[in-house]
C-alpha cells in the first residue's frame, strides 16, 4: 500500500488522516505530545496574579504547555495549540461555516459540509443554559438592531456544567475536537508519532519523496508516495520555506480585541464561550471572557467573577510573514480603523447594560486563526493545488485561504481537507 504523511493532528490533518487510511497506509507526525486540560485551579491563579508573577503571556507556557505563545515584532500575541488536536483542543468549539470566499472562486463544498453534519453533533442547545448577564447582552444586540445569533457548536453540550473553561481544554469531552477524528484514524491502522516535528519535504526529481523531522536528538527520515501538510497556518509555511519553497507574505491571523467592564456576579468566567455572534462585514463580535487579558494585562485587575468582556474578531488585511527567525504581522491602519468601529459598537452594548463608559477597559490584543501564505486562486479551483508544489505534496490547512475569515475557522478547514482528501485519492489511482 503505498504510504501518506500527514504533518500535524488539527483540524486539516486529523480530518485527512481519518479519509485516506485504508486507501494510504497515513502516518500523522505531531510536534506536540498527548493533549491534557488545563488543570490547575483559576481562582487560585486568580490570587497568584497580585503578586505580579504574571508579568509576561508566555509564562502560560510554564502552566499549560499545550498553549503556544508568540509574539510579533509589534508585540501582538499569537496563540496556536500544539500537541494532539492542534489548536481544537483549545478553540471555543465553534462551527460556523465560513466558505463563501472559496464558492465564489469555484470551490464547490456542499458535498463536504453534509458529511461534517453527519459525523459531528453541532448544536445550539446551549441557549438554554446561558446566565442571565449573556441573556441580557443578548436582548440588548436585538435591540440595536446587529441580529445576534447563537453561535453553533460541535459537542454533546447537554453535559456542560458551565465551568467556562472551552478555551483550556474542556474537562468533560463536552466539545468536538479533532482528537476523534485522529481516533478513527488510528483504529483503522493509522500510524502516530508524537513529539516529532516535521522540518522540511524532501524533494527529488519534482517529487515528494518524503518528510524529515526531529524527534528528541534524532533527525529522521519518513518516506512517502503522498506528503500533506497540515501543521498550521504558522507551520505549514517554514516547513514548505525549509523545503525550498516560497511562500507569500500574505499572512492573516484573525486579531482579537475584547472590550471589557466591571459588572458585579456576571460569573462570565463561567459561561460557554462565545455563546453568540455578531456579523459585521470586517469582524465579529461575541461575549467571551479573555483569559489571557485577565492573567496578564493590568487594566483586568478584578476578580474574574465581576468582568464582563465582549470579543471584537477582525478579518485583518493579508500583510504579513513568518520564517523561522521571526513573525512581522503589523496592524494595518486599515485594520485600527476597523478595531475602532468595533470597540465602539461594544462600548455601547455595555453602556446598554449600565457600565459607565469611563469606566470601560481594552483588553491585549492577540490572535490565533493564522493562514493565507500559499492562498488559492481561481486557477486552482478545481485541484487545491498550488502549481509551486510537486504533484504529490499538498496542504490542508487555513495557509490555502485566499483572506482571513474574520471567524472561527474550524469546520471550514475540515471540510477543504475533505475535499483534498478525496482529490488525493484520485491521484493514487491516476498513477497506478
Amino acid at each position: 500500500m503505498n504510504k501518506a504523511i500527514v504533518v500535524g493532528s488539527g483540524a486539516g490533518g486529523a480530518t485527512v488522516a481519518k479519509e485516506l487510511q485504508g486507501i494510504f497506509d497515513v502516518t500523522v507526525l505531531e510536534a506536540g505530545r498527548a493533549f491534557y486540560p488545563f488543570s490547575y485551579n483559576l481562582s487560585t491563579l486568580g490570587k497568584l496574579k497580585k503578586t505580579g508573577l504574571f508579568f509576561d503571556e508566555q509564562l502560560i507556557q510554564l502552566l499549560f504547555p499545550t498553549m503556544k505563545i508568540r509574539k510579533t515584532k509589534d508585540k501582538m500575541i499569537l496563540v496556536n495549540g500544539i500537541g494532539l488536536g492542534g489548536t481544537t483542543t483549545i478553540s471555543t468549539g465553534n462551527a460556523l461555516r465560513m466558505d463563501q470566499d472559496l464558492k465564489n472562486m469555484g470551490i464547490n463544498l456542499e458535498d463536504e459540509f453534509a458529511e461534517i453534519y453527519k459525523e459531528i453533533p453541532i448544536t445550539t442547545e446551549h441557549q438554554k443554559y446561558w446566565n442571565k448577564t449573556t441573556n441580557r447582552l443578548f436582548e440588548i444586540c436585538t435591540q440595536m438592531n446587529l441580529h445576534p445569533q447563537p453561535t453553533p457548536k460541535m459537542g454533546v453540550y447537554n453535559r456542560c456544567i458551565r465551568c467556562g473553561r472551552c478555551v483550556l481544554g474542556c474537562p468533560r469531552d463536552v466539545k468536538w475536537d479533532s482528537r476523534q477524528f485522529l481516533q478513527i484514524a488510528i483504529n483503522q491502522g493509522a500510524h502516530l508519532h508524537t513529539d516529532c516535528k516535521a522540518e522540511r519535504v524532501i524533494i527529488e526529481d519534482g517529487k515528494a519523496t518524503g518528510v524529515m523531522a526531529r524527534h528528541g536528538w534524532q533527525t529522521i527520515f519518513y518516506p512517502a508516495d503522498l506528503v500533506i501538510l497540515a501543521a498550521g497556518g504558522l507551520g505549514t509555511p517554514i516547513i514548505l520555506q525549509n523545503s525550498g519553497i516560497e511562500c507569500e507574505s500574505n499572512l492573516f491571523v484573525d486579531p482579537v480585541l475584547c472590550v471589557a467592564a466591571e459588572w458585579k456576579e456576571c460569573l462570565q468566567n463561567r459561561e460557554i464561550s462565545m455563546p453568540f455572534v455578531v456579523q459585521k462585514e470586517h469582524f465579529i463580535l461575541s461575549p467571551y471572557f479573555d483569559f489571557l487579558s485577565f492573567f496578564f494585562n493590568r487594566d483586568w485587575g478584578f476578580p474574574a467573577s465581576n468582568i464582563i468582556s465582549l470579543m471584537i474578531k477582525l478579518a485583518d488585511v493579508n500583510s504579513g510573514s513568518i520564517t523561522h527567525k521571526k513573525i512581522d504581522k503589523p496592524l494595518t491602519d486599515i485594520d485600527k480603523l476597523r478595531l475602532n468601529e468595533g470597540v465602539e459598537i461594544c462600548t455601547e452594548i455595555l453602556t446598554q447594560l449600565g457600565a459607565k463608559r469611563k469606566d470601560i477597559f481594552l483588553g491585549t490584543i492577540n490572535a490565533g486563526h493564522p493562514g493565507g501564505m500559499m492562498p488559492l486562486t481561481v486557477q486552482e479551483a478545481d485541484t487545491l493545488h498550488n502549481n509551486r508544489l510537486p504533484e504529490n505534496l499538498y496542504i490542508a490547512d487555513a495557509t490555502l485561504f485566499p483572506a482571513s475569515l474574520g471567524n472561527p475557522p474550524i469546520i471550514t478547514i475540515v471540510a477543504m481537507a475533505k475535499k483534498i482528501s478525496k482529490l488525493c485519492a484520485e491521484l493514487m489511482e491516476t498513477n497506478k
